[in-house]
């Protein structure tokens, strides 16, 4: 079964006909398409990778599911959620202000990632870009007033929103924490 982007943006399944991240959320198909999927991994002969495949579907089907609630919470105040991310950052750094070399590698995105959100922020008049006054070749972006408070107006509609009810119970949300956090590590993350 290999992934395949459809035209709203969502993958759905190749063969086997099992749909994963392109059904929307109460679609009604009355049974789980990754539950599906994987039997039909097992019967295919595939069943040493069934588990992964169903495991690694469903990560990225829970991710769609999050990512689409962030943003929905974020769409009404004009930013996405990469860009939040980036005003986060500055909000928690000492000054207000990070080198982007220090953005991209603590968000852990490529340099042009950060220059595009940058630029979008620059451009909604949340941050500012200047030569780092140490080093020259560096660019320095800034928190401005304005961007403090939409990452705080952010912040508390996210919390409210997403972060405080997510679907998910204490325990579960401390295991799925601790899980995540072993398949970062173990991938170099940190």
């Amino acid at each position: 079964m290999s992934a395949q982007t459809n035209a709203a943006g969502g993958t759905h399944a190749g063969a086997g006909g099992a749909v994963s991240a392109g059904v929307a959320a109460g679609s009604g198909l009355g049974f789980d398409p990754i539950a599906r999927a994987r039997e039909q991994w097992v019967e295919q002969g595939w069943g040493p990778a069934a588990d992964g495949m169903a495991a690694i579907t469903s990560l990225m089907r829970a991710h769609q599911i999050v990512l689409a609630r962030v943003e929905a919470t974020l769409r009404p105040l004009g930013v996405t959620f990469a860009r939040y991310e980036v005003l986060m950052l500055l909000w928690f750094s000492r000054r207000g202000s990070l080198p982007m070399k220090v953005i991209g590698s603590r968000l852990q995105v490529h340099p042009t990632s950060v220059t595009n959100a940058v630029d979008r922020l620059e451009d909604a008049g949340l941050v500012t870009r200047s030569t780092h006054p140490e080093d020259r070749r560096a660019m320095l972006v800034a928190l401005t007033p304005t961007g403090r408070e939409l990452a705080e107006r952010a912040t508390k509609a996210l919390n409210a929103e997403v972060f405080e009810q997510p679907d998910l119970g204490p325990t579960d949300v401390r295991s799925l924490v601790d899980v995540l956090t072993r398949l970062r590590r173990d991938a170099g993350d940190f």
